[in-house]
């Protein structure tokens, strides 16, 4: 009897099952006040082959203030792929703070991030060589080492990483923690993660945030290309529109074509952090790569055209500087094995026989790292939408250079009735760091039916102004 016992036991820990769970254990998340609870869940690696082996899935609980909290607890996913929620809990405590008035925020390591079988590459240190990550033959040549290495692992399937896979953990977490419902919060590639929840557990579900949304059939290096091409031109259009930035930047839609007409050539860049000077040759994929990363940041795009103007007469640091900032060295680490592991089952099989928009080699860096990659096979549904049984809501901001609305419009068609959806037209990725959506997506959750959520008031979106083009101090303007 013992042993049956014991065998029961560990087929309920390995399928992630609640029963006989050890209480979760009182533990302190960087950035957080107040200590949270943390805890894991025993996974199969393999679900089709429980057998094969476990996997610890890590999550931990930022507690509600009130003293009995509501039985809905706010899941958050987060983006990439490959972002740790919990290395971001100080930054979600700060963003959802509202919510943890009355409800538990649950952040979940997804398979393959944080502390939870993690696929790190360990090449993201912040004062690595400008090179290793601008040059593509040597990102692609770091991934193929890396993804050697992951295979050797004891977890090393990189098959079994997908968004599919993870949204099995994700309910494993929510039965552990013993709710019946929950509501989900998810920004960037963590919408794609909630639609797949939604897909698969919808009696599970009470109301749903997606923020700047990434559907099934969004792909990720296409879209990095092609849309932020539509946000390069909406900026440089706004500067010319613009008497002050148009002053101050004259041409610089010509001053930029006659940059890209100089490359490739030798260039000297200054580490933003280190401040050494490092030589090398830039290419127009190289440039096109330091453009598109301060569009997803409006503020920082404000100073583009400055940083465009400073480069046509050969100095780059701005660029560079604005390139990293986004990141910078406190920013979240990124699991690239993990990365990779679902962009190359999930996004590559759709992607055109050559990359095209802004950024081509954008896309032909991933195809290359792709070739080799383990590919999982999907789920008969993934890239599917039903209809949604429940109140949704979807934000996008119209300059956003990676999922723009016109991805949010086609997820919301396919959700269908439940679904609102709201453009901040001169704002970038990621909605709720402004304060009225933020509002509007809390009041939106706490409603007490889908009808009351879906009349929420968001007139606020429209009075979000595009940020003013910077005007560099000049030494001769200092008093």
């Amino acid at each position: 009897m013992r042993r049956g016992v014991a065998a029961l036991a560990g087929a309920a820990a390995l399928l992630g099952l609640p029963a006989a769970a050890a209480p979760l254990a009182a533990c302190h998340l960087e950035g957080v006040e107040r200590d949270a609870r943390c805890g894991t869940v025993r996974r199969p690696l393999d679900p089709a082959h429980p057998e094969a082996g476990a996997i610890d899935v890590h999550f931990a609980v930022l507690p509600a203030l009130a003293r009995r909290a509501l039985a809905d607890p706010v899941f958050f996913f987060a983006g990439g792929p490959g972002q740790s929620a919990i290395d971001l809990a100080g930054q979600v405590a700060a963003l959802l703070a509202r919510f943890s008035n009355r409800r538990d925020i649950v952040l979940v390591d997804q398979r393959g991030t944080g502390r939870s079988a993690p696929l790190d590459c360990g090449d993201d240190a912040p004062g690595r060589p400008l090179a290793e990550s601008l040059e593509p033959a040597r990102l692609v040549a770091a991934m193929q080492a890396c993804r050697e290495r992951l295979r050797r692992l004891a977890w090393g399937d990189l098959r079994q990483f997908t968004t599919s896979i993870a949204v099995g953990d994700f309910d494993a977490v929510r039965a552990r923690l013993g709710a019946e419902r929950i509501d989900l919060v998810g920004m960037s590639y963590g919408t794609r993660v909630a639609l797949e929840y939604l897909r698969q557990f919808p009696g599970h579900v009470r109301r749903v945030v997606l923020d700047g949304v990434v559907p099934p059939s969004l792909v990720l290096p296409e879209s990095g290309s092609i849309d932020a091409g539509s946000a390069f031109d909406a900026l440089i259009a706004a500067c010319a529109e613009d008497a002050g930035c148009r002053a101050r930047n004259p041409d610089l839609r010509s001053r930029w074509q006659a940059l890209l007409a100089t490359l490739p050539r030798r260039v000297v860049f200054h580490h933003p952090l280190t401040g050494v000077a490092e030589p090398l040759v830039l290419t127009r994929e190289m440039l096109l790569g330091l453009v598109r990363a301060p569009l997803y940041v409006p503020a920082l795009a404000s100073a583009l055209p400055a940083a465009i103007d400073t480069a046509a007469e050969g100095r780059f640091d701005a660029l560079v500087g604005l390139a990293s900032a986004l990141g910078g060295s406190g920013g979240p680490r990124l699991a690239q094995g993990e990365h990779f592991s679902v962009v190359c089952a999930e996004d590559a099989p759709l992607m055109a026989a050559q990359g095209a928009g802004f950024d081509p080699g954008l896309a032909d860096v991933y195809r290359r790292i792709c070739a080799g990659w383990p590919r999982a096979g999907l789920p008969a549904g993934f890239f599917t939408i039903p209809p949604a049984p429940v109140a949704v809501l979807l934000l996008s901001g119209g300059d956003d250079p990676a999922t723009p609305p016109r991805h949010a419009e086609a997820a919301a068609r396919a959700l269908g009735s439940r679904a609102r959806l709201v453009v901040v037209a001169h704002a970038g990725h990621g909605m709720l760091g402004l304060d009225c959506l933020r509002d509007a997506a809390f009041r939106f959750v706490d409603a007490a039916s889908d009808a009351a959520a879906l009349a929420v008031e968001t007139g606020c979106a429209r009075d979000v102004p595009r940020p003013g083009a910077f005007d560099p101090v000049h030494a001769a303007d200092a008093p």
